[in-house]
């Protein structure tokens, strides 16, 4: 995962599972399989970091934003299964050296980690200064703390473009679908042709979710 758009500061808000718009028992719906790593607990712990996030708009953006971004992290994770890349060859492969401060914490530790598999040592730079924690020098933290886990994926969600034109959370509050929220994730890969069935993995996953919330998946499902 390549973060390029900038940091955006957090915005404290309210860690409250009677204002996140997902319940319990629909996120244990949702995931059925999910390891106890990733907890209910957890999510709405990270979700309260960021003010805005599934708090913008009306109830139906609201809960179209948390399908959106809970089917995009059941893709990324296996169904909140997966805590660190599998594939361990890869792990040396995301220390950028040119970056000032290097990789403190070792060449192969800046692989995959949480539901959003956060990667590169730019971005634990990133993601860690955002969020008040030195994710640059410890990145375990990533996969031994499941709000920590799930804050760097809200991070993502709320500040970072990736190869799209705006974040998935404007994307989903704008009005421009969930298919905008797949390119600003994985869209050099996986749009325009370049992974059908992944995009029809992440589309089925959060119609899904939307029919569990009780809500309208709106339009422009595909990238």
């Amino acid at each position: 995962m390549a973060a390029t758009a900038a940091v955006t500061a957090l915005v404290p808000g309210t860690a409250s599972a009677a204002a996140f718009p997902v319940s319990e028992a629909q996120f244990n719906q949702m995931f059925p399989n999910r390891i106890a790593f990733y907890s209910y607990a957890g999510l709405v712990d990270a979700a309260g970091k960021y003010a805005a996030f599934t708090g913008s708009g009306d109830e139906t953006v609201r809960k179209q934003e948390a399908a959106a971004f809970l089917a995009n992290i059941n893709h990324e994770s296996g169904g909140l299964v997966h805590v660190e890349e599998l594939n361990q060859a890869n792990w040396p492969l995301y220390c950028d050296a040119a970056q000032p401060y290097g990789c403190p914490a070792g060449q192969a530790a800046y692989h995959g980690r949480g539901p959003i598999q956060l990667s590169w040592n730019f971005n634990y730079k990133a993601a860690g200064d955002a969020l008040g924690l030195d994710l640059l020098n410890n990145p375990d933290l990533v996969k031994n703390d499941a709000s920590v886990a799930y804050q760097t994926g809200v991070w993502y969600w709320m500040t970072q473009t990736g190869p799209g034109s705006s974040t998935p959370h404007d994307a989903i509050v704008n009005g421009r679908g969930f298919g905008e929220t797949i390119r600003s994730i994985n869209g050099s890969l996986e749009c325009n042709g370049g992974n059908p069935a992944q995009v029809q993995s992440r589309i089925d996953a959060y119609q899904r979710f939307t029919q569990i919330l009780g809500v309208e998946p709106g339009g422009n499902l595909s990238c």
